[in-house]
C-alpha cells in the first residue's frame, strides 16, 4: 500500500461530483502529509464508513489540529509520524446545472380515455452539495457510492420514482399532458427536495423536457384531433369503428352491416358501437351478402370483432341474404366458397335449399 505524501484530485472535466483517493481501498497517510484542495472542492477524511474531518480549498499540512476527529478515532499518539489508514473523498461544491434524468423503462399509466398506457419521460435538473460531511456519510458511508456515474444513477432512481407517483396522482389523461409539464415539474421538485436534503444535497431546479406515448396512442390522439377533440370515449370509439369500415362500407352502402343485423348489443364490445354508427352514417340500399361478409371479415381481421361475434353475424348474413334470383345466389355462394368464407359443406347445404325452391 503506497504512502500518500501528497493528497489531491485534479478534475479536468469539471463534471466529477465525488472522487475517492485512493480510488480503491484505503491509503497510508501520516501527519505532515500535504492535502491540496482546489477551488470549489472540499476534502472529507473518511474511515470505517464515517465522514470525519472536512478541509476547504487550500494547501494543508496535516496535523492534529486540522484532522482532530480522525486523530482521535485512531488514537494516534502525540507527535507520531506513523502512517495510518484512511481515505479522502473529494467533493465538488459547485452547482451542476445540466444533470440528466429519464425513465429507464416505460411507466404504466391508467388513462381515463385510452386505458392502460405506457409512458416515457426525460428532462434535466440542477443540484448542489449543501452539506459535504452529511453527503459523504450518506452516499459513501451508507450507499457505498464513490463514483459520479453511480451517484447519478442513484439520484435518477429517486427522481423517477417520485415522478411516477405524482403522474398517477395528478394526471387523468395523456390528452392533458401539454398543459401539465410545469405543474408536474414543480410538484416533483417539491416532493424530492426532502429526499435530496437528507443526502446533503440541494435540488435547485427540475425540468420535464418531454413525456412520450407509444405510436399507437399518438395515432389515437391524432384521430381525436380530427374529430375536434370530442369529449367522451363512446363518440371516439364510434369514430374509430366508422373509419375501420369507412370507405368500403360507404362504397357498398349501409344496407351493409347495419341492414344485415350487425346489432350485437352494447354488452358484447364494439359490435353495439358499430351497429349504431353504421345505422347513423349509411343510408344507401343493402349490399349483397358476399360484400357484407367481406366487410365482416375485415372487421374481424382488424380486431374490432371477436371470433364469436364474427361467426354469429356471419350466420345471420347467410340466413338473411335475399338475392333477386336463385342462379344469382348460387353464383354468390360459389364465390364465397372459392374465397374460403364458407365451407364446401355449407355451400352444398345452401345449394340444396335454393334448388328446392325451383
Amino acid at each position: 500500500m503506497a504512502l500518500l505524501e501528497v493528497i489531491e484530485f485534479l478534475d479536468e472535466t469539471g463534471r466529477e461530483i465525488i472522487h475517492r483517493v485512493p480510488e480503491q481501498g484505503s491509503g497510508e497517510i501520516r501527519l505532515g502529509s500535504q492535502c491540496i484542495v482546489r477551488e470549489s472542492q472540499v476534502a472529507v477524511f473518511f474511515r470505517d464508513g464515517k465522514a470525519l474531518d472536512v478541509l476547504g480549498p487550500g494547501a494543508h499540512t496535516l496535523t492534529t489540529l486540522n484532522i482532530p476527529l480522525l486523530v482521535n478515532l485512531i488514537k494516534l499518539p502525540f507527535g507520531s509520524k506513523s502512517p495510518f489508514r484512511a481515505e479522502v473523498v473529494f467533493v465538488n461544491m459547485r452547482e451542476f446545472l445540466d444533470m440528466k434524468w429519464g425513465t429507464p423503462q416505460m411507466i404504466p399509466f391508467r388513462d381515463k380515455e385510452f386505458g392502460l398506457v405506457r409512458l416515457r419521460a426525460f428532462g434535466t435538473y440542477a443540484m448542489q452539495v449543501a452539506d459535504p460531511q452529511l453527503f459523504v456519510n450518506k452516499i459513501a458511508g451508507t450507499q457505498g457510492i464513490f463514483t459520479t456515474d453511480r451517484l447519478e444513477d442513484y439520484l435518477r432512481s429517486i427522481l423517477v420514482a417520485r415522478f411516477a407517483d405524482l403522474l398517477g396522482e395528478n394526471l387523468t389523461s395523456v390528452l392533458d399532458l401539454a398543459g401539465q409539464y410545469d405543474e408536474l415539474a414543480g410538484a416533483t421538485r417539491a416532493r424530492v427536495t426532502d429526499d435530496f436534503a437528507a443526502l446533503g444535497l440541494n435540488l435547485k431546479a427540475f425540468y420535464i423536457n418531454a413525456i412520450t406515448v407509444p405510436e399507437e396512442v399518438e395515432k389515437a390522439i391524432d384521430e381525436r384531433a380530427q374529430m375536434g377533440a370530442i369529449g367522451d370515449m363512446s363518440a371516439y370509439m364510434r369514430f374509430k369503428a366508422a373509419r375501420a369500415v369507412g370507405d368500403a362500407a360507404r362504397a357498398e352502402g349501409a344496407g351493409g352491416l347495419a341492414g344485415a343485423g350487425l346489432g350485437l348489443g352494447a354488452g358484447v364490445g364494439l359490435g353495439g358501437v358499430l351497429a349504431s354508427t353504421m345505422a347513423q352514417a349509411m343510408q344507401a340500399p343493402a349490399a349483397p351478402g358476399a360484400d357484407l361478409l367481406k366487410q365482416l371479415d375485415a372487421l374481424r381481421a382488424q380486431g374490432i370483432l371477436t371470433e364469436e361475434e364474427y361467426q354469429a353475424k356471419r350466420q345471420e348474413i347467410l340466413a338473411r341474404s335475399q338475392p333477386q334470383s336463385v342462379p344469382e345466389l348460387l353464383k354468390q355462394l360459389a364465390a364465397l366458397r372459392d374465397q374460403g368464407i364458407i365451407t364446401p359443406e355449407e355451400f352444398e347445404q345452401k345449394k340444396k335449399d335454393l334448388l328446392s325452391r325451383l
